[in-house]
């Protein structure tokens, strides 16, 4: 990430707090997941479960990244060679890679007219062409992965919901888990509780530029024990002790049994600990990015050349997806912004676009047209707490010229 611009892309936002959590653990003489991430699980579970929801209540399980707690709720719930996921094509390279790491297919469906976000109609029909034994896409028809359904990522691209209740219609009408990629959603709260919260299994990233960061990291909320147990021992190693029980515990700190051949997807503490700060000053956070997001609403959208994102009142501003009314426009925009010095990005080049994927299913454009229209629009300008009115006026005055 360049360090030079006027306006960078994003930074984090870390105090003396942060700090002083850091230098905590170093003085503990326990560096790895011990006592911290398990303060940071319990608190991240208080704070999701502050919305009641009738239901039973959420375990949160601190891994690696959230690519890493996809991984483990797709195996928790027996996802396998010879079965499909469905995830949109526009959404980054780990909700779909995941998938493959069980042998499973994943089967892209496109985003709803004028979002970032899974279409349940588009999934619905795709499942109507499975259950009559033909593949998933029409455009070329007889081409493309099959298998059998077994789960729905949708991912909340920027912070901002996708449809969870005509998702959820469809998955149970089809028997499918849901499993809400919510990496950008925290802390999104909806009437129906949080994103990540909604599903069988939500998964978040504390990746660098989320709203509140470990530098990596993610974490894994579940209210189903069986599943979050499974998730538990599958993060390390499929030992049936933790390495911290091992060494706190009365019993013998050596002894422990392999129980299934698992995964190195534990959190170090020395990350929990910042992880914990930034939870405690979420909502600070959140507000200072919906601040800015309200900015450049206000300056952008009497704009013709401009279409802001549709929004909602919990939504988290992780990014702030700006479109151009002619996408012929795109790299000449982001061109002239980052000549100005203001870091903008694009989320995201579709996945069926890649290489791999393309040349795995012989994806052509026809059969994502929405997903190719908001990819040819979005341009993802700097939004993150910290930003000065300055800079946000800034961005605003570069991108209006």
């Amino acid at each position: 990430m360049r360090n030079d611009l006027k306006t960078p892309f994003a930074l984090p936002f870390i105090g003396k707090e942060e700090e002083e959590a850091c230098l905590r653990v170093l003085r503990s003489g326990w560096l790895t997941t011990g006592a911290e991430a398990l303060a940071f699980e319990d608190e991240f579970a208080v704070f999701l479960n502050r919305v009641p929801q009738n239901k039973s209540p959420l375990r949160c399980l601190a891994v690696s990244s959230a690519t890493a707690g996809l991984h483990l709720a797709l195996e928790a719930f027996g996802v396998k060679a010879g079965d499909i996921v469905f995830t949109p094509s526009y959404t980054f390279a780990s909700t779909a890679e995941v998938v493959r790491y069980l042998g499973a297919e994943p089967v892209f469906v496109d985003v709803a007219p004028g979002t970032f976000h899974i279409d349940p109609d588009a999934l619905e029909r795709i499942l109507e062409r499975l259950e009559r034994g033909l593949p998933p896409y029409a455009a070329r028809g007889g081409f493309g992965p099959r298998g059998t359904p077994k789960a729905v990522i949708p991912v909340h691209f920027g912070g901002l919901s996708c449809d969870m209740k005509g998702i959820h219609a469809v998955a149970w009408k089809y028997g499918l888990k849901v499993i809400e990629d919510a990496a950008h959603a925290f802390p999104s709260e909806t009437e129906s509780g949080f994103l990540g919260s909604v599903g069988d299994v939500g998964v978040f990233s504390f990746y660098a530029t989320k709203t509140i960061t470990t530098g990596e990291g993610g974490m894994v909320a579940v209210r189903d024990v069986e599943i979050a147990e499974q998730i538990r021992l599958m993060r390390l190693h499929g030992v049936d002790r933790s390495v911290w029980n091992r060494y706190t515990d009365t019993k013998a700190s050596w002894y422990y049994e392999i129980k299934a051949p698992g995964y190195k997807y534990n959190m170090p503490d020395i990350l929990a600990a910042i992880g914990r700060v930034q939870l405690a000053r979420c909502v600070d956070l959140l507000a200072m990015r919906r601040k800015i997001a309200a900015a450049y609403d206000a300056a952008f959208t009497d704009d013709r050349r401009f279409i802001v994102p549709r929004s909602g009142v919990g939504d988290a501003r992780h990014l702030y997806p700006l479109r151009l009314t002619d996408p012929g426009e795109r790299d000449t925009f982001t061109t002239k912004m980052q000549d100005a010095g203001v870091g903008v990005s694009v989320h995201f080049i579709p996945l069926h676009t890649m290489p791999f994927y393309r040349e795995r299913n012989g994806f052509c454009e026809d059969d994502f047209p929405e997903t190719m229209k908001a990819f040819r629009q979005e341009v993802s300008l700097p939004i993150w707490a910290g930003m000065s009115n300055e800079q946000v006026d800034y961005v605003v005055s570069v991108a209006k010229a």
